[in-house]
C-alpha cells in the first residue's frame, strides 16, 4: 500500500535525522522535517500528515491553493518554497504561513503592500544563493546582509530565518561550505538586532545533504521524493520562474 511506503519513508528519513543529530551533539528537537509536497496527491500528503508531519513546502502557488482547500481541517503550517512572483502574491498569502523564498527587494515590497491591503502578517525566510549558481534564484552572499536591512524595514514582514539550496554535488566539503556560508550570514544577521527579525530557523539540506546541513547548523529540512517517490517531471520544472 502507499500508505505504508509513505510511512516507511518517514521512519528512513527521520532516523537519519536523529543520527545526525546525535552525532553533531544537537537536540533532535531542534531539527524540523519540512514534506516536500510538489506534484504529490493530498490522499499521499494525508498518509503524512497522519504520521504527525504538519509542514508542508510548496512551490507552485496554484496548485499549493487546491491542496489546501482539502486539507485545511488539518492544521498545517504552509510553506512556499519555491521562486514567487509578485503575481501570485495574493493568492499565496490566502494560505500560506512562512514564505521562505524572499529573494529581491521588489518581492519584500509587493509583499508589504499586500499584508497591508489584507490587515496581516507574514513570516518570511531571505533566500540565500551560496552555491552561487546561476540556475539557482536567492539573493547573493555578498549582497544578503545589506537586503536584509532593507528587508527588516518592512513591518508587516517578520524575518524568521534563512534558506538556502546546497550545491548538488558528490563532493561533501564543497556542499558543506553552502551550508556553512549560510550559517556565517545567519550570525551576522543575528548581531544587527534588527527589527521585526529574529533568524531562529536555517532552512538547509535536503535528502541527498541532510546530514550536512545538520551539522552546519539546520533547523529544517526539506524532502520529498524520498518520502513520496520521483516526480514526473525534473526539478528545473519546479523552480522555473516562468511556471
Amino acid at each position: 500500500m502507499e500508505s505504508d511506503i509513505i510511512k516507511n519513508n518517514l521512519k528512513i528519513i527521520q532516523k537519519r535525522i536523529n543520527r545526525a543529530c546525535d552525532l553533531s551533539n544537537r537536540n533532535k528537537n531542534e531539527v524540523k522535517l519540512l514534506l516536500a509536497t510538489k506534484t504529490v496527491s493530498v490522499e499521499n500528503i494525508q498518509f503524512a500528515i497522519d504520521e504527525g508531519y504538519s509542514l508542508l513546502g510548496e512551490n507552485k502557488v496554484m496548485e499549493a491553493m487546491e491542496k489546501y482547500e482539502v486539507l485545511k481541517e488539518n492544521r498545517c503550517e504552509w510553506h512556499i518554497i519555491g521562486h514567487l512572483q509578485t503575481n501570485k502574491i495574493k493568492y499565496a498569502l490566502k494560505f500560506a504561513d512562512v514564505i521562505q523564498s524572499v529573494d529581491r527587494i521588489k518581492l519584500a515590497n509587493k509583499l508589504q503592500n499586500r499584508c497591508e491591503y489584507d490587515g496581516r502578517n507574514i513570516d518570511i525566510f531571505i533566500q540565500v544563493n551560496t552555491s552561487f549558481e546561476k540556475s539557482k534564484f536567492g539573493i547573493a552572499p555578498e549582497r544578503a546582509i545589506e537586503f536584509i536591512k532593507q528587508v527588516s524595514e518592512f513591518p508587516r514582514l517578520h524575518i524568521k530565518g534563512l534558506m538556502t539550496i546546497g550545491l548538488l554535488s558528490s563532493q561533501d566539503e564543497k556542499v558543506r561550505d553552502c551550508f556553512k556560508l549560510l550559517k556565517e550570514i545567519q550570525l551576522k544577521s543575528q548581531a544587527l538586532e534588527l527589527p521585526n527579525a529574529s533568524f531562529d530557523e536555517l532552512s538547509m539540506g535536503m535528502s541527498n545533504d541532510l546530514e550536512l546541513a545538520i551539522e552546519e547548523g539546520s533547523t529544517m529540512i526539506r524532502v520529498g521524493t524520498a518520502i513520496f517517490g520521483q516526480r514526473p517531471f525534473p526539478d528545473s520544472y519546479y523552480w522555473n520562474e516562468r511556471n
